[in-house]
């Protein structure tokens, strides 16, 4: 992928959120990488003022080498994170409100519906607290995520980061553990729901990767 395609894939990634309620205000970001150049949003431009070309373009070290914008103050965690897995090709961070409400509340999301085994075949893990802003969180992340092709980690009062092997990948991530959060709060308010246990959710998930959808 050149990087005026990865520039559009990574703006449409961020229209994406606010057409979703994934975030507010110019919260949140979006970045995507190829080779050894990474695509990410501005810091603090709202998303109506985004365009591809306002997106920043920055190395591994974190140096801008496209664009007259400073990037997200997000970006030294977005960097960590893929160097420390060189699969993922996209990273979203959400201030989504029910990912969000797990992540104060210091509580892991459990693996009540099959949505959530589907795409991760196991609980989304919540971190210790960490400042935002900081290079700590992309830490977390390596920590407490695996190697699969979505992933996420609730960022103890603060939000959501999510990855995945593009950023389309990424957004579905961030998604489906949004809506599997606001479904666990009712479902916990209507009653005690179950988890589905541990080795079914891991078989629905390698079922999903391996078999759904168009070959």
């Amino acid at each position: 992928m050149t990087l005026k395609s990865l520039r559009e894939t990574v703006y449409e990634t961020l229209m994406a959120l606010p057409e979703n309620d994934l975030v507010r205000g110019t919260s949140g970001n979006v970045s995507g990488r190829e080779g050894d150049r990474v695509v990410i949003k501005p810091s603090g431009v709202a998303y109506d003022e985004l365009s591809p070309s306002k997106l920043v373009v920055v190395d591994m070290d974190g140096e801008v080498v496209e664009g007259d914008l400073k990037p997200s103050v997000d970006t030294g965690a977005h960097l960590h994170i893929y160097r420390a897995n060189d699969e993922l090709g996209g990273i979203i961070h959400t201030h989504s409100t029910y990912a969000t409400a797990f992540a104060a509340a210091g509580r892991e999301l459990p693996v009540y519906v099959t949505e959530l085994a589907d795409t991760f075949g196991e609980s989304i893990p919540v971190s210790s607290y960490v400042p935002p802003g900081t290079e700590a969180i992309g830490e977390e992340f390596a920590k407490h995520t695996g190697d699969g092709k979505f992933q996420g980690l609730l960022m103890k009062n603060h939000g959501l980061f999510a990855a995945g092997d593009t950023p389309g990948d990424a957004l579905k991530a961030a998604l489906h553990i949004e809506h599997s959060a606001k479904i666990s709060s009712i479902a916990e308010d209507l009653g005690t729901p179950e988890e589905i246990p541990a080795e079914e959710a891991e078989r629905l998930n390698q079922e999903y990767l391996e078999g759904y959808g168009q070959e």
